[in-house]
């Protein structure tokens, strides 16, 4: 049996960094991590025509602040910051109905940072890719498109692996397109790795993408 492991996972302290950082009680951790997991997909769902591609989530004793990473930084900000406040609200919010204290509601900060290069990004290649399924384009001509923008921009490799119905066939099978050098054992290889599911009329297409950076 093959034994995998999550390719983020592994670099953790070496090539990324954790997700979720800084003071987490001993008393809340539960409800806390919870907490980040909600605020994570409030954001991905909300802010998708953005072009997210990454939540970080820094919290000390009595403040909170979330690093956004986006593809277009306009769209969340809005005219004059207004899109940045609205968002900002909507996350106090989530902040009071889980019960937060209201010095950890009053200190909330969030940052939008600019993704340079989005298609060395694996979620947003995959979001995109899941994106095409679902209007329904032919998948094959998805995943080869896509490897070649990947590789376009400088990667040194990059694998596609598609798993499901795909094209609407009755039966589920996979389909796998890799370019250049993945190599996943090896911990120094710069190694990003997403996995986005597209639902289509046939039902759920897994999109899984590994991009060696």
């Amino acid at each position: 049996m093959g034994q995998k492991v999550n390719p983020i996972a592994l670099r953790l302290g070496i090539h990324h960094g954790f997700k979720s950082v800084g003071f987490y009680s001993k008393k809340q951790y539960a409800k806390t991590v919870l907490q980040d997991i909600k605020i994570r997909e409030k954001l991905f769902q909300r802010l998708k025509k953005a072009g997210i591609g990454d939540v970080i989530i820094e919290r000390s004793v009595n403040s909170i602040k979330i690093t956004i990473y986006v593809v277009r930084p306009g769209i969340v900000i809005g005219r004059g910051g207004s899109g940045l406040e609205e968002l900002k609200k909507g996350i106090v919010e989530m902040f009071k109905d889980g019960g937060s204290d209201d010095t950890n509601v009053k200190k909330t900060e969030l940052k939008v940072e600019p993704i340079k290069e989005p298609n060395l990004n694996a979620q947003l290649v995959a979001t995109n890719i899941a994106d095409l399924l679902i209007r329904r384009m032919p998948h094959r001509r998805i995943i080869k498109q896509s490897s070649e923008r990947v590789m376009g921009s400088g990667a040194r490799g990059v694998r596609i692996v598609l798993s499901g119905r795909i094209g609407g066939a009755e039966i589920g099978r996979k389909e796998r397109l890799q370019v250049g050098k993945v190599s996943l054992s090896t911990i120094r290889e710069d190694i990003d790795y997403a996995q986005v599911p597209a639902l289509t009329k046939s039902g759920y297409v897994g999109v899984k993408v590994w991009i060696n950076r």
